[in-house]
C-alpha cells in the first residue's frame, strides 16, 4: 500500500510517493540474481576436445612431412610478387619461377661466400672463447690455503681410497667397475654426415616445392573456390578468405625482412664503433637470428658476449657487446615487431605471444617460424564461416567493426 509523504520547501511543498507496508501486503524480497543459462553440449564439447588432441598428435607426428610443406608455403607467399612481376613483362612462369629460385639460391651462395674467411675465423676462435669463458668465471686462486670446498672434496678422495683398500682386501669379493666406452670417430662422423645428408635432403624438399607452388601460381586457389560449392557466394568468400591470407602473410614477411635487415645493419655498426671484429659477419647472423623469435635473441646475445670476452679479455667489454645486441633485438624483437605484425594481421599481440611458444612447443624453431603466419591463415578461414567466427573475434585485436570482412559462410 502506498502513502504521500509531504515535505516543506520553503513556498512549495513536495510530495514524495512513500511505499508502506500493510496487512495485506508482501514485505520486500531481496533482489532476485540474473543467471548466464548457456547450454553445454557435453558429447559435443568431448569429441572436440578428442579432435583437438589429436590433430596435435598428428601433427607432431607427420612433423617431417607438414613442416617442409608449409616452409615451401611461406617461400611461395614470399616470392610470389618477383614471379608475378616477370610474367607480367612476357616471361612464361615455369620459367620465370625457376629464374627467381635459381636467383635466390645464388644470392645466398654468394652471400655465404664473400663472409668465408670472417666465418672461418670466427668458428675457429670458439675453442679459445670458451677457455678463457671458463678461466675469467674459475680464476686460480693466489691464497695457497684451501678452501672449505677443496678440504670437503679431499675428505671424499681420501674416503674412497679406503674403501676401494677395503674392497681389494675382502675374499672372495670381485670388484666391478664400469667402464665408459671410448669415443668413436668413425660412428661420431657417421651419425653427422647422416644428420647433414637429411638437413640437405629437408632444404631439397622445401626448394622443389616452393618451385612447383610458384610455376602452378593461381591454380589451387581456382580449385579450391571450386571445391568451395556451385554457390557463388560461398566461392567469392572462399576466394576473399585465400586473398586475405595472402595479402596478410605477405605483409608479415615483409615486416619482418625490413626488421631483420635493420637489426642486421644496425648490429654490424655497433659492433664496429666497439672495435669488435667480424662485425659483418655478426651482422649477417643477428638478422637471420631475428626471423627466430626468442631463442634467435638468445644465441646471438650469448655468442658474441662469448668472443667479446675472448679478444677484449674482460668482463666488462663482453657484458658491453652482449647489452648491445640485446637491446637492439629487444626494441625490434618484443616492441616493434609485434606492434608491426598485429597491425598487419589484425591478431591480438597476446594472442601472438602465446601462439608463438605453443607451435614452439610443437615444433622447435619452425614452430617459432611458422606460428605466426599459422595464426594468421587460422583467422581469416575463422572469420568467414559462421560457426567458427568466435574464434576469429578471439584471436583479432581490437579492429573496428566491419574491418574483419563482410562475408561469412555457413559451416
Amino acid at each position: 500500500m502506498s502513502a504521500v509523504h509531504v515535505i516543506p520547501s520553503g513556498d512549495e511543498t513536495l510530495e514524495l510517493p512513500v511505499q508502506v507496508a500493510g496487512d495485506g501486503d508482501e514485505p520486500p524480497r531481496e533482489k532476485e540474481r540474473v543467471l548466464l543459462h548457456m547450454p553445454i553440449d557435453v558429447r559435443n564439447m568431448s569429441m572436440i576436445v578428442i579432435a583437438s588432441l589429436l590433430g596435435l598428435y598428428a601433427l607432431r607426428w607427420a612433423a617431417e612431412i607438414v613442416i617442409p610443406v608449409l616452409m615451401g608455403l611461406l617461400f611461395s607467399y614470399a616470392l610470389t610478387p618477383l614471379v608475378n612481376g616477370l610474367v607480367r613483362v612476357g616471361v612464361p612462369r615455369a620459367l620465370g619461377a625457376a629464374v627467381v629460385m635459381i636467383a635466390l639460391v645464388g644470392g645466398i651462395g654468394w652471400g655465404a661466400w664473400s663472409l668465408d674467411d670472417q666465418a672461418n675465423n670466427l668458428i675457429e676462435s670458439l675453442p679459445d672463447a670458451a677457455q678463457k669463458l671458463r678461466d675469467t668465471l674459475h680464476p686460480a686462486r693466489r691464497d695457497p690455503t684451501p678452501s672449505t670446498m677443496d678440504t670437503v672434496q679431499k675428505a671424499a678422495a681420501t674416503l674412497a681410497q679406503a674403501t676401494d683398500s677395503t674392497a681389494k682386501s675382502t675374499p672372495g669379493v670381485a670388484k666391478v667397475q664400469i667402464v665408459k666406452p671410448s669415443f668413436n670417430i668413425q660412428d661420431y662422423l657417421f651419425t653427422g654426415t647422416m644428420r647433414a645428408a637429411e638437413a640437405a635432403a629437408q632444404v631439397l624438399v622445401v626448394a622443389f616445392i616452393t618451385y612447383f607452388l610458384l610455376a602452378a601460381g593461381d591454380t589451387f586457389r581456382r580449385k579450391l573456390a571450386r571445391i568451395a560449392g556451385p554457390n557463388f557466394a560461398k566461392r567469392k568468400i572462399t576466394v576473399q578468405a585465400l586473398d586475405e591470407i595472402t595479402e596478410q602473410i605477405q605483409r608479415y614477411l615483409l615486416v619482418q625482412l625490413l626488421t631483420s635487415v635493420v637489426v642486421g645493419i644496425a648490429t654490424a655498426l655497433a659492433f664496429w664503433a666497439l672495435g669488435f671484429n667480424n662485425a659483418a659477419v655478426w651482422g649477417v647472423l643477428a638478422g637471420v637470428m631475428n626471423l627466430i623469435p626468442y631463442v634467435g635473441t638468445a644465441l646471438i646475445c650469448g655468442s658474441s658476449a662469448i668472443v667479446a670476452l675472448l679478444q677484449f679479455g674482460t668482463l666488462h667489454m663482453a657484458v658491453a657487446v652482449g647489452s648491445v645486441s640485446i637491446v637492439l633485438h629487444v626494441v625490434s624483437g618484443y616492441m616493434i615487431t609485434p606492434w608491426l605484425t598485429s597491425r598487419t594481421s589484425r591478431l591480438n599481440a597476446v594472442v601472438v605471444f602465446i601462439g608463438v611458444l605453443a607451435w614452439g612447443w610443437l615444433w622447435g624453431v619452425w614452430g617459432l617460424l611458422l606460428g605466426t603466419p599459422i595464426l594468421m591463415a587460422l583467422k581469416a578461414i575463422c572469420d568467414r564461416v559462421d560457426d567458427l567466427k568466435a574464434i576469429g573475434e578471439l584471436l583479432g585485436g581490437s579492429d573496428k567493426s566491419g574491418e574483419n570482412g563482410s562475408g561469412t559462410v555457413a559451416s
